[in-house]
């Protein structure tokens, strides 16, 4: 999963979150060390483990083992790969430059850098082979896929354009370059078994699936038309049946994989007057109507708060989790079948207090009752607004027709060795 900064931002405590490859704990650090947190249930955040000896920027948990990779705000350059349940230091690495991203499946790890990428064996801990002079990538963006079979590594190919190198982390070779998008990168991630790859560049209006085999588009999703924003997270469902977007705004889009029945794409193509049209309209134009739009859609309680997300089933419900740097954690419900707008159902404090904050979904105040600075209640939605110069907190005179009409049409919605199997799964077993 991608992840976010650990900078102290606004002058607030901000904090470095994190999930594991398949969405089963989070991980979480700040300048007070680290903690883990199981995802086994909603109701409750159950903390596996707390390191309170030394900051931490990065914090990647290897799947459900034991296996965690640190790295320190006080020393941005060292790596250090511990056994959290021993409480021992496995190995250290210092690099030449600051680790700016940390990635780990049951073969590889991979650290990058602005200018190059190691990639490790995840056995012994041996450099195996490093990308050197790569274009700058001061943001440390790249993926590692988490299936072991497909194995592959992917960065941006360039700097000034939304090229997408992909990386053959086995084998050792590039693989295919794909041309994503026309603007520079913002945001990538790796399907659960690693054959297609998500894209978004910095305009961020567009979110384009490839294929890793042969770099064909797949899927092709209109985020927004005018609203250009900051990326932060792309991430698939283990299932590979869903996407999620998360960005600096207060909403949360998720994609469904498939061609519904009444798809814009399929419209265009099968209505005869707008078919006719598009034969004659700049590609431009077309695009956006033929571009899927969101399946479900989560509105947060703030914007401009990095955060990551992850798409998982817990307790046998589909789940959408979003983690934000200030330190919270929000969990929707995710209809499989209809999408929609989603409802918050928990949120929990990742400060390692036990105070729960927020309500259940039986418990969530109506927007009619939400505070003036609540963007669940529309009044901060209007992102429009903010750019027209309106007030922070108050409506223009259409958005309160527009508000006013609809609630009357409709009523207000609520080599290392392991010796314990269960705690490392072999490597020549694949459980994903």
């Amino acid at each position: 999963m991608n992840s976010t900064s650990a900078s102290d931002s606004n002058g607030s405590r901000n904090y470095f979150v994190n999930f594991n490859q398949d969405s089963t704990s989070l991980a979480v650090g700040s300048k007070s060390g680290y903690r883990l947190y199981s995802l086994s249930s909603v109701e409750t955040l159950e903390q596996i483990y707390s390191n309170g000896t030394e900051d931490s920027c990065l914090v990647e948990r290897l799947f459900s083992s034991s296996l965690v990779a640190v790295v320190s705000l006080t020393a941005p350059r060292k790596l250090k790969v511990c056994h959290f349940k021993k409480g021992t230091e496995i190995c250290n690495y210092s690099y030449s430059n600051t680790i700016l991203a940390v990635k780990l499946n049951r073969a590889r790890l991979v650290v990058c850098l602005e200018e190059s990428l190691y990639i490790h064996n995840i056995r012994d801990m041996k450099v195996l082979h490093t990308i050197r002079d790569t274009p700058p990538n001061p943001q440390g963006l790249c993926a590692l896929s988490i299936n072991s079979d497909n194995c592959y590594l992917a960065y941006p190919g360039s700097s000034t354009i939304g090229e997408v190198q992909i990386f053959d982390a086995i084998n050792l070779h590039a693989k295919t370059m794909i041309h994503a998008h026309d603007s520079p990168l913002a945001a990538l991630g790796f399907s659960p078994n690693g054959t297609r790859i998500a894209t978004a560049s910095e305009k961020g209006t567009v979110i384009r699936v490839f294929s890793v085999t042969d770099a064909s588009k797949l899927y092709e999703y209109r985020r927004g038309v005018k609203r250009c924003v900051a990326i932060s997270c792309l991430a698939f469902s283990l299932c590979g049946q869903f996407l999620g977007c998360s960005s600096n705004t207060e909403t949360v889009h998720v994609f469904k994989l498939e061609e519904p029945k009444d798809s814009p794409r399929r419209s265009v193509e099968e209505s005869g007057w707008m078919g006719y049209l598009t034969t004659y309209l700049p590609s431009q134009v077309t695009d956006v109507f033929t571009q899927g739009r969101a399946f479900a859609t989560a509105h947060l309680k703030m914007y401009g708060v990095k955060n990551v997300i992850s798409i998982a089933t817990i307790q046998q419900e589909l789940r959408l989790l979003v983690a934000t740097e200030d330190g919270v954690l929000y969990v929707y419900n995710i209809d499989k079948n209809e999408g929609g707008d989603l409802m918050l159902f928990k949120q929990h404090r990742l400060d390692g207090s036990s105070e729960v904050t927020g309500k259940s979904s039986d418990q969530i105040d109506s927007p009619k009752s939400s505070s003036p600075q609540d963007i669940e209640g529309g009044i901060l939605g209007s992102y429009a607004g903010i750019l027209k110069g309106n007030p922070m907190g108050q409506m223009s005179e259409s958005e309160k027709l527009r508000e006013m009409a609809a609630a009357a049409e409709s009523p207000p919605r609520d080599s290392f060795q392991f010796t314990d199997d269960q705690e490392y799964p072999p490597l020549t077993q694949n459980s994903d």
